[in-house]
């Protein structure tokens, strides 16, 4: 299965793998019965130099590759994939901070964000602007030596417990812009926390900007290049999510084989039957072609070879594989799988949402079918 990591990547799975399945997985029940979120692993995430993946070692980062990355995300979702998720959306803030901030901004913020004291956040959706994000009303405008922010943003993974946001917000007809707004800044407050199907400990929140002040140095880049911004860090994020859901996939492949093996039914366990054999067999064979595709798609991010389609592939593939996977898993436990007392139906609860953040399945396909249209008329 893991044939194509070197010594190094399969040292670091291990790593990881141990210290997720000693301090996440036992909690994860709780934490999602609860809607708890883990700060307290936060630091422990910080020594083993996972809150800093995405930045410079000269920041007190890791500067992981695109393909470790991958990894970890993997091995991370297989114990709770919430955890997965934030911690992906606070490395996706932090390579934006790390790749368009100021030597100012980053000196501020990367350092904080490297030791776990700071989380981030990343906030492009609104309510009406969530594929079309062109569509977002959110306004900046500048003031002196200062920008003033309006409006409301919707669907923030971490909104209710970060320290740092990277916001989007419209400085022209056509412009969008990136800005970094602290927690604490005049003006922001967090609206209300979105109850979710699943992934219930990451909190997802409304974000609203009321006459919200932040220093003119806080604009990322240019004014206008929010938008490229925003999708540069996406495609990124696109290879993050693939890779954990591939986690959650396989985490449903181990609790089903494994009640395949225990379960008797008919003086034989249920995993003699063909008919649970051949839906094993499609289940473990799909995690692997999402990890292959994952794989490959970071692979290249790492190389600069551009990963526009194979990022998109392996998102839309790998999700839904997690919701196809998770679901059977639910369907080989049988009314087992539909309660509580086994974690297949959170599985199946948190698969969804990997189907629609970091741009839908839908516009996944979309950019997909546009590269091979474009490829193929030249």
């Amino acid at each position: 299965m893991f044939g194509m990591l070197d010594d190094e990547q399969l040292a670091i799975r291990e790593t990881i793998e141990r210290f997720a399945q000693a301090r996440i997985a036992p909690h994860a029940a709780d934490w999602d019965a609860t809607s708890s979120f883990p700060r307290d692993v936060l630091e422990e995430l910080a020594r083993l130099d996972l809150m800093g993946m995405t930045i410079p070692e000269y920041f007190g980062g890791s500067a992981l590759s695109r393909l470790h990355a991958a990894i970890v995300y993997t091995t991370l979702a297989e114990a709770d994939l919430s955890t997965a998720v934030w911690l992906s959306v606070h490395n996706m803030a932090a390579s934006i901070i790390a790749r368009a901030g100021s030597d100012e901004l980053k000196q501020q913020w990367l350092p904080a964000m490297a030791r776990g004291a700071a989380l981030g956040a990343f906030s492009l959706s609104e309510a009406d602007a969530g594929s079309d994000p062109s569509a977002l009303r959110t306004t900046a405008q500048r003031a002196g030596d200062q920008y003033v922010l309006n409006g409301s943003k919707m669907w923030v993974t971490s909104g209710s417990v970060a320290q740092v946001f990277v916001i989007m917000a419209r400085t022209g007809p056509k412009a969008i812009s990136a800005f970094i707004v602290p927690s604490d800044a005049p003006g922001l407050r967090v609206g209300k926390i979105v109850e979710k199907m699943g992934l219930h400990s990451s909190p997802t929140t409304e974000l609203i900007l009321e006459d919200c002040r932040i220093p003119a140095t806080h604009l990322l880049g240019f004014e206008g290049d929010g938008l490229k911004i925003a999708l540069g860090a996406l495609e990124g994020g696109r290879v993050n999510i693939a890779a954990a859901a591939t986690g959650l996939g396989q985490a449903a492949v181990t609790v089903a084989t494994r009640y395949a093996r225990e379960r008797k039914q008919f003086d034989r366990t249920i995993g003699e039957f063909q008919a649970i054999q051949c839906m094993l067999a499609d289940m473990v064979t799909a995690v692997d072609a999402a990890r292959l595709l994952t794989y490959r798609a970071a692979d290249l991010l790492d190389h600069a070879l551009g990963a526009t389609r194979e990022a998109a592939m392996a998102k839309c593939f790998a999700t839904d594989m997690a919701m196809r996977v998770t679901t059977d898993a639910v369907q080989i436990l049988g009314g087992a799988g539909y309660t509580k007392d086994w974690p297949v139906e959170r599985y199946m609860r948190d698969a969804k949402a990997t189907q629609i953040f970091e741009g839908t399945n839908q516009i996944q396909r979309i950019i997909i079918a546009r590269s091979v249209l474009r490829d193929n008329a030249r």
